[in-house]
């Protein structure tokens, strides 16, 4: 009984014994370095964020016949496709993008969207809702075959096709093929699409803005290997650049613009359209109607039967894309970009003006100066507005919508929703098209840094422009929402709930917030164009935009990339108690702080007042702390405290703050700058909330 006795208590005391051990922990600290989420540097992708000496991408040269049958809104085509193997890789095979079999018949883009029938919606906006089942808009591939004519094997797997080589590719070879295709073109105005036709009933003519028209090639990188996952018709494109010899085939009456130099203006150009566009080129100041409404109102009646071939050639870009119209008004100005004269186009219907007319091609050149003043000198030349059904991009054309009433007057809210959209696409020709970045992959790379620029220019277009997307104050109900519909910025664009705001509006104001309040204008600008400048006609990766800013500014920012890119946390930083001491101007010391920061200085005797200022942090994100403190006699005095303030306590920090004046009150980010989603406890005194206005709160507006 003695033995069992001592075991039994020796198993008490063991078991205390462990009990008190104390337990460890990892690492949880936001400041910690994020060397576990980026990839590890390399000879390709340095540590700094620029390329490495052994950086390499494919090349990728197209020669590109193309018909556009106007009766029957079809495309037929032919291609020669030189595909330059640049990396240290032997390819087994290609993989190439049939983008347009997303609205094949055997289509599975409608299958992968949950759907169910409203509450409440009019017949006609539920019927347009339902998938269209009667329309093939797929390609129909004809042949592919070696550039000797003999048959080339291949696989189509829905949006992708394997091109199953002979015998690999080796690493520094060039291999030589050739493509045929036709499609039938989609109504983009009625079924949507980021490309297509538009019928005017009235006239009985189309408007065509035509792209991802060509079975085109995959990327193979050191990052992804080949970039083949499916286009389920959000996420975009990923693309090598190249050059692109390319022929299109229109009516005879129709003005066309296109990616790439037009080799035979006076083929297609009447000799007056010359002269007009001779004088555009000499006008910096107003835009030149090189083609006039009256013109293509006359050529929608007449309609020509015949046909003419428009060449371009196209140099270091990474896709294609044209639009033409016989209903087309066509206008262009000059824009002098640091010496350089690049020209700003526009391209739309009677329907689209005076509203066009009045803003389009203002718009392209204010584009194309201020994103060159924040990023580089705009390498090409030229840019193209293009009056369409969406917002949607491509290299030195894009599509905008935007018409005026029937009447031709519109509203302020049309008007800059209109110039919105255009500077945000043609911004695009330096996100991604220049910057090339992985679409399908990361879509704030382009879309979250070219809404962050699009806010400059808007601001350089007119100072009181209504800014909406990435002004802190505009993220906070998204960020303060149901987290179950909210994902990290570093998600792929496919599986994100709320794109909008994931991809664009969120990355736009933290880099906006990066800008105004934690870096500073000079150190943010500077590091920005770095990165711009490191990777234009080059593919960078998260990281290496991560790495670039941080190694050009001196800034350590793996704190905010881990915050705002890598979680949903939230900004909710509140004043949690103040406390306030007095001291007499007779007194030799001030012994009621026990101790300080170095330099803090509490032994001046003018300090009459001292407060002690606890400030908690209910929030996940780490941000610096904006405090504005307003003194009796109605004076105000603003403090900030870097967001390392938080590194010792996640939670809550103290400071003291000394004053020869006696605070009335404090107020936390009284700007709204850090895009706090409680500002209820931003005050001391607390702010008294009425009934409505918790209301409101609860309710999230």
């Amino acid at each position: 009984m003695k033995k069992i006795g001592f075991l039994v208590l020796s198993f008490v005391f063991m078991t205390q014994l462990y009990a008190q051990t104390k337990q460890g922990h990892t690492n949880e600290n936001k400041f910690k370095q994020m060397k576990d989420l980026l990839a590890t540097p390399n000879e390709k992708r340095t540590a700094s964020g620029a390329p490495g000496k052994k950086y390499t991408q494919q090349k990728v040269d197209y020669t590109i016949d193309v018909t556009l049958d106007d009766e029957k809104q079809k495309i037929t085509g032919a291609e020669t496709i030189t595909y330059h193997n640049n990396s240290d890789d032997n390819l087994e095979f290609l993989w190439m993008q049939l983008d347009q079999n997303m609205r094949a018949k055997n289509s599975k883009t409608p299958d992968i969207n949950p759907d169910k029938v409203p509450q409440k919606l009019s017949k006609v906006r539920y019927e347009k809702s339902l998938p269209k089942n009667n329309f093939d808009g797929g390609f129909n591939i004809m042949s592919i075959t070696n550039i000797d004519g003999s048959p080339l094997s291949y696989t189509i797997n829905q949006t992708m096709m394997r091109i199953n080589l002979t015998k690999p590719l080796a690493a520094g070879e060039t291999f030589k093929f050739n493509v045929k295709w036709w499609y039938n073109i989609n109504n983009h105005r009625e079924d949507g699409g980021r490309s297509g036709y538009e019928h005017f009933p009235v006239d009985g003519n189309n408007n065509y803005v035509i792209a991802q028209f060509y079975p085109r090639m995959c990327v193979y990188d050191d990052v992804e290997g080949w970039q083949n996952d499916q286009f389920w018709g959000r996420s975009e494109f990923a693309l090598e650049f190249g050059d692109f010899t390319v022929n299109i085939t229109v009516p005879e009456d129709h003005m066309l613009g296109a990616t790439g130099i037009l080799q035979n203006e006076k083929e297609v150009l009447s000799k007056t359209e010359l002269k007009r566009l001779a004088d555009a080129k000499k006008s910096f100041d107003n835009p030149v109607i090189i083609r006039t409404q009256e013109e293509a109102t006359k050529n929608e009646k007449t309609r020509a039967t015949k046909t003419k071939t428009w060449k371009f050639f196209a140099e270091n870009v990474r896709d294609y894309a044209f639009a033409t119209s016989r209903k087309f008004i066509w206008d262009g100005m000059a824009v002098d970009i640091n010496g350089k004269t690049v020209m700003a186009y526009s391209l739309y219907s009677k329907e689209a003006n005076p509203l066009y007319g009045d803003h389009s091609t203002r718009a392209v050149a204010q584009t194309l100066k201020t994103y060159s003043q924040y990023t580089f000198d705009y390498p090409y030349h030229k840019a193209i507005s293009v009056d369409g059904q969406m917002g949607m991009e491509y290299p030195q054309i894009c599509f905008n919508p935007g018409r005026p009433n029937p009447d031709g007057t519109y509203s302020d809210r049309v008007k800059y929703t209109m110039i919105k959209v255009v500077i945000h696409e043609v911004g695009h020709n330096f996100f991604p098209m220049i910057v090339n970045s992985d679409e399908r992959q990361w879509t704030w790379m382009d879309e979250g840094l070219n809404s962050y620029l699009e806010m400059l220019a808007e601001l350089a277009y007119d100072p009181n422009f209504p800014m909406s997307r990435g002004l802190p104050k505009n993220i906070v109900n998204y960020m303060n929402g149901d987290q179950s519909r909210i994902a990290p910025i570093m998600s792929k664009g496919d599986n994100v709930y709320s794109f909008g705001n994931n991809a664009y509006g969120k990355p736009a104001t933290a880099l906006w917030i990066l800008r105004e309040t934690v870096m500073g204008n000079e150190l943010f600008d500077h590091a920005f164009k770095t990165y711009s400048q490191r990777w234009m006609f080059k593919r960078p990766s998260p990281e290496d935009f991560f790495r670039t800013m941080e190694d050009a500014s001196g800034v350590d920012l793996d704190w905010f990339w881990r915050g705002w890119f890598f979680t949903t946390d939230v900004t909710d930083i509140g004043i949690k108690g103040v406390k306030k001491f007095y001291s007499k101007k007779d007194l030799d010391t001030v012994n009621f702080i026990e101790d300080t920061s170095e330099g803090l200085g509490f032994v001046e005797k003018q300090s009459k007042y001292h407060y002690e200022i606890t400030y908690n942090k209910p929030g996940g994100l780490v941000m610096p702390i904006i405090a504005e403190f307003t003194y009796k006699d109605g004076s105000k005095e603003r403090k900030i405290y870097p967001a390392q303030i938080w590194r010792y306590n996640d939670s809550e920090v103290t400071k003291v703050f000394i004053s020869e004046k006696e605070l009335e009150s404090i107020v936390i980010d009284p700007d709204l700058e850090t895009a706090d989603v409680d500002t209820s406890n931003n005050s001391f005194p607390a702010q008294k909330t009425d009934k409505f206005d918790k209301f409101k709160k609860e309710i999230k507006g």
